[in-house]
């Protein structure tokens, strides 16, 4: 599965820096091509020499070497690979990712790349609960990072709790899902997030106060899973995870036009929270107070972009998820509107005022279906756009596997 992919791996300082020289070993085994970067700390526990024998290749650590300066440029460098690596992810590394810090040569290169970046934490279990590391994380989540463990466990320090590093047979297959082989490899996926902008005049607007930060991390959560994502995204906030096919809109018809363009797909995800009306006849020009007192807007209800991909024929999706933002009766109004709407899930959560979910870092959705009202506890939105992720994978391998029995 890895044969001929292209590995950048930065190795931080840790401890667990002495797993890297097995990675290495298995990624060439399955013939990955491995170009290690050493991180000043992180020769400190393991040595060039082991790393370069292991890799078959020089390692790089420093930022101004004036050779590898003029034979591969730290720019090129970061941008040759198919995968960059950060094993272990020390939380020095990770704040210097989130805070676009880049006073060396792994932190430049890091900065530098367009290329997908996989990280495998490692630190002391109070590092890894500060909240600087949690916010860092958050950011990088946001950024399109993905991530594998850490695992709970003892440390070398003699305490216990999570911030070991991931053991590399899970960095291998996070890899190997990262680079295309994961459950749903070869499927497209459609995914839909933040507001839509309904135009009054050329400065005013109604629209919804979401952040995409949801849609965007379930679009990284699918991408990591091995789908082709088409991201259809309005003026979020949140920025568009990386390694997915980013369509940005601003209006409803707009975002519309985008998803049946991007049709046919295996399935479609409608989180963005879509302005129900526009303003018939919008201003072209700014509109003024005046003696004539109130401006009179007329309002005309926006298309319906979940109840029209749900009613699709041949090019209908066969999974189609639908999300609910209510502030009361949660279950009762999400599961009229799965019927209405005529979708195969609907996402519901509680959006009400104290709650803290729009706009937030944390979500507590049910999930509504045919089966009924499935309630998960509140988490992170990485989390449950994991979790959604993950069962869209085992949906449609459960269907395709019935339609291979028929045959």
């Amino acid at each position: 599965m890895l044969d001929g992919k292209h590995i950048l791996l930065i190795v931080g300082g840790g401890i667990a820096a002495y797993k890297t020289l097995d990675l290495i070993r298995r990624l060439r085994d399955r013939g990955a091509e491995v170009t290690p970067v050493l991180t000043r700390a992180g020769a400190e526990f393991v040595t060039p020499l082991s790393i370069s024998a292991l890799a078959g290749r020089k390692v790089y650590s420093d930022l101004w070497d004036l050779t590898d300066e003029a034979e591969m440029g730290h720019i090129q460098l970061s941008r040759v690979a198919d995968l960059v690596v950060v094993a272990p992810a020390t939380a020095d590394l990770m704040a210097k990712m989130a805070q676009g810090h880049a006073d060396d040569l792994a932190s430049t290169l890091l900065l530098a790349t367009d290329t997908p970046v996989l990280v495998a934490p490692a630190m002391n279990v109070r590092m890894w609960e500060h909240p600087a590391t949690r916010r860092n994380l958050a950011t990088l989540t946001s950024d399109g990072i993905a991530r594998v463990g850490p695992n709970a466990g003892g440390m070398a320090c003699g305490e216990y709790g999570p911030g070991r590093m991931a053991e590399v047979p899970e960095i291998i297959a996070a890899i190997e899902t990262r680079l295309g082989g994961g459950p749903l490899s070869g499927r497209h996926v459609i995914v839909t997030s933040g507001p839509t902008h309904e135009p009054i005049d050329p400065v005013r607007y109604i629209a919804n106060r979401s952040s995409g930060a949801q849609g965007s991390a379930i679009a990284a959560a699918l991408r990591d899973l091995g789908a082709r994502v088409s991201f259809v995204t309005g003026p979020a906030t949140a920025a568009p995870p990386q390694g997915v096919d980013v369509i940005a809109v601003e209006t409803a018809q707009q975002m519309l036009d985008a998803v049946e363009t991007a049709l046919p797909a295996d399935a479609a995800v409608f989180a963005a929270a879509v302005a129900d009306w526009r303003v018939t006849g919008a201003a072209a020009q700014k509109m003024k107070k005046g003696p004539a007192g109130l401006p009179q807007l007329a309002l005309a209800e926006n298309p319906d972009i979940l109840a029209a991909v749900s009613a699709k024929g041949a090019d209908r999706p066969s999974l189609v998820v639908g999300f609910a933002a209510e502030t009361e009766n949660v279950i009762e109004h999400a599961t009229a509107k799965r019927l209405r709407k005529g979708c195969d899930w609907i996402v519901a959560n509680d959006v009400s005022e104290g709650t803290g979910i729009m706009g937030g870092t944390e979500n507590a959705v049910t999930l509504i279906s045919a089966d009924g009202a499935e309630a998960w506890p509140r988490d992170s939105k990485a989390a449950v756009a994991r979790k959604l992720a993950q069962r869209i994978a085992d949906h449609l391998s459960a269907g395709q596997a019935q339609g291979s029995a028929a045959e």
